[in-house]
């Protein structure tokens, strides 16, 4: 059944949209407004703030009073974590408006935000919230030469960094900002949030929420505006501590240049991927399907899509050809229609990029065995596409595509098939498909990525720590392991 819009968002949509700053709702100081597009037709879908330096400063400014002044840092930490369990409970109240509003910015069918993205994203406050009481140091008994018979206690603090400031992706709008806002938040951090230009509506539906929940003023922010204007002065800001940043590696090569420039800020990185999937001649039942699923989940917008398919030379055919045919079966259109399998493309710029890297496989040789080009003419589609033919040095195979564009190779054993998973700058995540368990962990530990799916692929929890080796970024989100981007630790030693 096609999806009738909620009478909520049609009022959502239907007025523009401010910056969220210092708990209050507020035009850019620019008086500007921008366009954020329906990408099923590539009409407008609503006009959204632009800010730019002066408002990140003001939100910056507003942060740095909340962080250092308000009653956020008064807190107990049982108190925290049940404001971040609210918006949680609230992500969860709100599940088909905010699908719903995902669907129509991003492009994603409303079925799949409905099942996964909204859930995950209620999911990770909840999981976080516990984490807030449980923030802990140690006791250390120390040893000091060079004071003989001196006794000492010394421990450790765990506190947070201070004011954050998070720059999400399109790919998973309200995810990402839940990725990111929850454990800020359940660490006692202050945040300014930018989302991307392309997909700010959650976001933004997001404040209101966490305004709801009783996060006091000014503890988050969100300011909507372009990367090279807000995003540049949000990384670049002497009074922000911290910058986590979620898109490719080319931005945060960027961001990292900007943090030294101005004060040496902490970074967390979750960047680009190429990521191999690899099917052994004893794969499992559904490694087909697997491996579709891999690259056709949002649309292969995805920075850990199994891009690179490896398949046994002895099954390559029979696996290579199951997985065009599901591309070539995947049925298209706006992610509101009924029976819609994959949406469109996020955006005009998008749909140019996937396009020029098709052309420039074609041109290196590569075949098409499904799809190769646009589908339609109205709204941003690519067609579901399976390459083969393709080497090492082509473009299509060690370029991130961000598109459901797979290219597939043979190969003969595991020494060959590790070699050819790592040769690559990227190291986000990787698959495997075996029944030798022996083998799969064999490989595994080889790989050089940052999470390995065996006999699965794109299984994602808020327990899971999440993040790349290589230019696939620093630091780790979700899990416990995220803690300790959110926190700094002091050691303090007394004489007695």
């Amino acid at each position: 059944m096609t999806v009738t819009l909620d009478r909520s968002v049609e009022q959502f949509i239907g007025v523009p949209r401010q910056l969220f700053i210092d708990g209050r709702w507020t035009d850019a100081a620019s008086g500007r407004t921008f366009e954020t597009p329906n990408p099923a037709t590539g009409e407008t879908l609503a006009w959204v703030a632009e800010g730019d330096a002066e408002d990140i400063d003001r939100a910056v400014k507003a942060a740095r009073r909340a962080f250092d002044e308000g009653p956020w840092g008064r807190m107990t930490p049982s108190e925290r974590g049940r404001i971040v369990w609210r918006i949680g409970d609230l992500i969860l109240a709100h599940l088909d408006e905010l699908a719903q509003l995902e669907s129509l910015d991003n492009g994603k069918p409303f079925t799949v935000a409905q099942a996964a993205d909204v859930p995950l994203a209620a999911d990770m406050f909840h999981y976080m919230a516990g984490w807030a009481t449980k923030i802990e140091g140690n006791s250390i008994d120390i040893s000091v030469p060079y004071m003989p018979g001196a006794n000492f206690h010394s421990y450790t603090l765990r506190e947070p960094v201070g004011v954050v400031g998070q720059i999400i992706p399109w790919n998973f709008p309200l995810l990402m900002a839940a990725w990111k806002v929850a454990p800020a938040l359940a660490t006692g951090n202050t945040v300014v949030l930018k989302p991307a230009e392309q997909t700010p509506l959650t976001a933004l539906r997001l404040a209101e929420l966490i305004a709801e929940a009783g996060v006091p003023d000014g503890v988050v922010n969100v300011v909507s505006g372009f990367g090279e204007t807000s995003g540049a002065a949000l990384a670049a800001h002497p009074d922000v501590d911290k910058v986590a940043f979620t898109g490719s590696t080319e931005v945060g090569k960027l961001i990292v240049a900007a943090a030294a420039r101005s004060n040496l800020k902490k970074l967390t990185l979750e960047l680009g991927g190429k990521s191999p999937n690899i099917v052994f001649e004893d794969a499992v039942e559904g490694a087909i399907e697997g491996a579709a699923n891999a690259i056709f989940f949002n649309h292969g917008q995805c920075c850990v899509a199994g891009s690179r398919l490896y398949v046994h030379q002895s099954r390559f055919d029979e696996v290579v050809d199951g997985v065009a045919e599901i591309a070539k079966s995947i049925k298209l259109g706006s992610g509101l229609e009924a029976g819609t399998q994959m949406g469109p493309l996020v955006s005009e710029e998008q749909l140019q990029r996937v396009s020029g890297f098709l052309e420039s496989g074609k041109a290196e040789g590569a075949t098409a065995l499904a799809g190769g080009g646009r589908f339609g003419d109205r709204g941003f589609f690519i067609e579901p596409t399976v390459l083969i033919n393709t080497h090492g040095n082509m473009r299509v195979v060690r370029e991130e595509i961000f598109g459901p564009v797979l290219v597939a190779s043979p190969f003969t054993d595991l020494d060959e098939i590790a070699a050819q998973a790592n040769d690559s700058e990227y190291g986000l995540g990787a698959g495997i498909w075996t029944k030798d368990i022996s083998k799969a962990h064999a490989l595994a530990k080889k790989l050089k990525a940052g999470t390995v799916w065996i006999n699965c692929y794109n299984v994602f929890d808020a327990a899971l720590p999440f993040g790349g080796y290589k230019q696939s970024g620093w630091g780790r989100e979700m899990g416990h392991e995220v803690l300790n981007s959110y926190t700094q630790v002091k050691a303090v030693t007394t004489l007695l």
